[in-house]
């Protein structure tokens, strides 16, 4: 990869890296109720790492 990156490409990985977060804590609760214990990851978009999945950008 080269050295400097463009800044079209950087900000659409900037992007990609953002859709793969957590979901906020505060989604638990108001979804399932005051009692679950689920996973935030459950509720985000796009599940994907380095290792598994590409980006094609």
């Amino acid at each position: 990869m080269a050295r400097n990156i463009c800044s079209a490409k950087k900000s659409r990985l900037a992007k990609l890296g953002r859709q793969t977060r957590w979901a906020p804590f505060w989604t638990i609760p108001k979804i399932y109720g005051a009692n679950k214990k689920i996973h935030p990851g459950r509720h985000t978009v796009v599940k994907r790492t380095w290792k598994r999945g590409s980006t094609k950008v």
